[in-house]
């Protein structure tokens, strides 16, 4: 990974906010998949359009389509599982550089990021922490790696489309990164009409909104159905959740400028469409994700957080998608819902003190999702290799050196 480029940045400081039907034969070979109208300020009309064939050069080669089986029964799953069981009793669940580091000033913990003061610059250290129901459920092996490594691939490939933060990534789990001042927006961008939360666009919809953040809906849309183009859905912080805002109410509640939030959009719209490209190539769908800008010392808007991770972003498996939405099931996906559903069924994970521990095939499964979609994008091999250094002593050496090379 280039140590020129530049990503990831503070966390948003939270501030108060007022406020089976019958559908016609779809074809991954053709745009006009797409069945429903969508208008809104930000849609992606602008952009080339993606068309969701998974026919590409690079999937011609292969001797079968990317599949669930593929992700459950792999060769590749059995090589790596014993790293990830021996490696569950090190797991990165906890930091405290500022304790180790001289040069760190600060910590701030978020759910999965450890984000450390380092004057000029930031120190974001990814950990194994897999959070949900607004708790840290577990720790999963390997899976702050991904998630730097993930960004850091995806910062690279999209530096054509807008600048980001990083300065450089001297540890597996780390990514130093310039300081930025926050948008308190996040950018979040969907293809589908999916999804389970209460803020989730198919839970407002089947509830009869028609407009959400701004964007104008058609009535006779199904489940997991395509958007004829893909939406901005932006969020902002009220108390200890996120809460959907109209680019109106951005503007309004001077949360950015007019200019600010077109350039932002663009850019997530475009950063958006080009995932969808690179995963369908890769015989996966990206269904939706959200962004964050910061703005530099230089005014310069800057990508920051993480991009296209699997904790950011969800993704689904692009060969059985068609037959699956047509049948009224499901996508095939790649998450951590399964986890979820695990704690949901074994205790009341928003209100029990002390939840249960998760069962070890569980942990590993997740920790191989985390890897075979790492593998899947960036076509490179995840290294799951370790050494008798203790974590916490590796990553403060990195850092101390990186920072040292900095002054």
């Amino acid at each position: 990974m280039s140590q020129s480029m530049r990503t990831l940045n503070s966390p948003k400081t939270p501030i108060p906010c007022n406020y089976k039907i019958p559908t016609p034969k779809l074809s991954f070979a053709s745009s006009s998949f797409a069945l429903s109208e969508t208008k809104s300020k930000f849609s992606s009309k602008k952009y080339p359009r993606v068309s969701l064939s998974v026919m590409s050069s690079h999937n011609q080669n292969q001797q079968q389509p990317l599949s669930l089986d593929v992700l459950i029964n792999s060769k590749r799953k059995e090589e790596v599982s014993g790293n990830i069981k021996s490696s569950i009793s090190d797991c990165l669940s906890e930091t405290n550089l500022h304790l180790t580091v001289p040069a760190l000033k600060s910590k701030i913990r978020g759910k999965v990021r450890d984000i450390y003061d380092a004057g000029d610059y930031l120190v974001l250290v990814t950990t194994d922490r897999q959070s949900a129901f607004d708790r840290i459920l577990a720790s999963i092996p390997f899976k702050g790696q991904v998630l730097n490594e993930t960004s850091l691939w995806w910062f690279d490939q999209t530096r054509h489309i807008t600048s980001n933060a990083v300065v450089s990534a001297p540890d597996k789990n780390v990514t130093i990164a310039k300081k930025c001042s926050v948008f308190p927006v996040e950018f979040v961008v969907r293809g589908f009409v999916t999804g389970s939360t209460d803020t989730s666009l198919w839970t407002v919809y089947k509830n009869g909104s028609r407009n959400y953040c701004g964007n104008t809906l058609p009535d006779g849309l199904v489940k997991n159905q395509k958007l004829h183009a893909n939406i901005l859905t932006p969020t902002t912080k009220a108390e200890d959740h996120d809460v959907p805002v109209t680019p109106d109410e951005i503007i309004k509640l001077g949360l950015m400028t007019e200019a600010e939030l077109d350039e932002a959009s663009r850019k997530a719209l475009s950063l958006f469409e080009y995932g969808q490209r690179v995963a369908l190539e890769h015989g996966l769908i990206l269904v939706d994700t959200k962004y964050e800008f910061g703005k530099g010392s230089d005014g310069q808007i800057l990508l920051i957080d993480e991009v296209h991770t699997p904790d950011s972003s969800r993704y689904w498996i692009a060969h059985s998608y068609e037959e699956r939405f047509q049948n009224g099931l499901e996508p095939e996906n790649v998450d951590k819902e399964f986890l979820r559903l695990w704690f949901r069924d074994h205790c009341n994970p928003y209100k029990d003190e002390v939840l249960p521990d998760a069962p070890e095939e569980l942990i590993c499964e997740l920790s191989w999702r985390y890897i075979f979609l790492y593998e899947t994008i960036t076509k490179s091999r995840f290294d799951v290799s370790s050494t008798k250094e203790p974590v916490h002593d590796r990553i403060s050496r990195n850092i101390l050196s990186a920072l040292s090379a900095l002054k």
